[in-house]
Formats: structure tokens, sequence, C-alpha cells
């Protein structure tokens, strides 16, 4: 069995590499990646509307890597629409560059999950010199945040570079256009950054198991002594 500050700090680990499965499917499964605000430009060249009447049109936006909705007020009143990325509007996206993110978030998630079976292992045993120990969870870990930060920069050259919000906006959009007046990352987003520091925290924890702290000392009873005295009564 290995010691109790190893037993410790490998349960830590094994709790932050659970945490970073759950930031990711979570990210996953939720759909505030990206927020904003839209403006419906048809709906103001008709009326020829000035900047104080703008506010009148404009709506809102938020979108995930699967589904969303959207807001719009072109003179109607305001009309929810829900947004479900797969399977046609992808086709007018960067569908191969979309199509990255989730697989590379995939991927984050599985060595996570493999990290956590790791953890677990030496928790439980004594720790391996070899790839079972300490080296594999820095190797796991490291390919699980690679993965991670290489799915958040992909998102982020789709939005920035191939204007995904635009598109997003527009799909299915036959009378009106709307124009993005402002879009920013929001916590869904925000989700999956904080699971690639989950992985650095587990490597400084798994470094932390190496530390050998120092064991108690037990203070051997005083033998009694005799002397030539204690003989002769």
């Amino acid at each position: 069995m290995p010691s109790l500050w190893k037993r410790i700090t490998f349960s830590v680990a094994s709790v932050l590499c659970v945490g970073s499965v759950v930031l990711l499917v979570v990210a996953l499964a939720t759909e505030r990646w990206v927020t904003g605000r839209i403006l419906c430009k048809t709906g103001v060249d008709i009326v020829n509307a000035s900047n104080p009447e703008l506010e009148q049109f404009v709506g809102d936006i938020y979108y995930g890597l699967f589904q969303g909705g959207k807001s719009k007020r072109c003179g109607l009143g305001r009309r929810r629409t829900k947004i479900f990325i797969f399977p046609k509007l992808v086709r007018t996206l960067n569908s191969g560059l979309h199509m990255m993110v989730i697989l590379f978030l995939l991927v984050a998630i599985g060595f996570a999950v493999v990290s956590l079976s790791f953890c677990i292992y030496n928790a439980r045993k004594i720790p391996y010199q070899s790839i079972k120990g300490h080296k594999g969870l820095y190797l796991w870990n490291l390919i699980a945040a690679l993965f991670g930060a290489l799915g958040v920069l992909c998102f982020l050259a789709a939005l920035r570079h191939h204007r995904l919000t635009e598109r997003v906006a527009n799909h299915q959009e036959k009378l009106f256009v709307l124009v993005v007046l402002e879009d920013g990352l929001d916590w869904s987003f925000w989700l999956g950054v904080g699971s690639i520091g989950t992985h650095f925290a587990v490597c400084g924890v798994v470094a932390m198991s190496r530390i050998k702290l120092p064991k108690p000392e037990m203070k051997k009873p005083e033998e009694p002594t005799i002397s030539a005295l204690d003989l002769l009564y």
C-alpha cells in the first residue's frame, strides 16, 4: 500500500480529473458558448430608422456547439427562434472546423478518463516508476490539456475569422438580413478553458506526491539502570 500522503495526493488528483470531465461535458451540452446582439438591418432600412429608434430593431442571440436561440425584432414585435446546428446549419458553417472542435473536446474527455483511472490505480497501489506511475500521469494530462486547447483555439478561429455568429444568425432568413452588433464568449466557453487548467493542477498535485514527509520518531522507553548500591539493598 502507498503511504498516506501519496493516497491523499492521488485522491485529490482523481477529483480534479473528474472535475475536468464534468466541465467538458457541461460545456459540450450547454448553449452559452457565444452571446451577442443582432440588428434587423432590413427593418431599419424599411422605416429609415434613426439612432434613437434603432433599439426597437435590436435582438439577441446565443448558441453553443449543437444548438442555441435568437430573438429578433424586425418591426413585428419580438420573435424567438430556436437554432439547431445539426444537421442543416453546419453545412453553411465551416463544417470541418466545427467538427474538429467537437472531436478535440471528445478526445480531451477520453484522456481525462484515462488520467482518472491511473490516479485511482496509484492511490491504491504502490506507484510505478514507468508509464503507469508519475510519468504516465504527466503524459495523459498534458495530452488532454493539448486537445482541449486545440478545441478552444479552433472555436476561436471559427468565431473571429469565419464570421460564425453572422452565419448562425442569418441561417434560414429569407426576408430579413441580420447584422451582428456585438458578440462575446460566454460561460460555456470558459468551462472548456477551465478544464485545461485542471490538468495542469493535476500535474502539480502528482508532483507533490513525490515529496517525502518526515516520519514521526517514536521515543524509546528508557531502560532502567542498576547501580552497585541497588544490588547491596
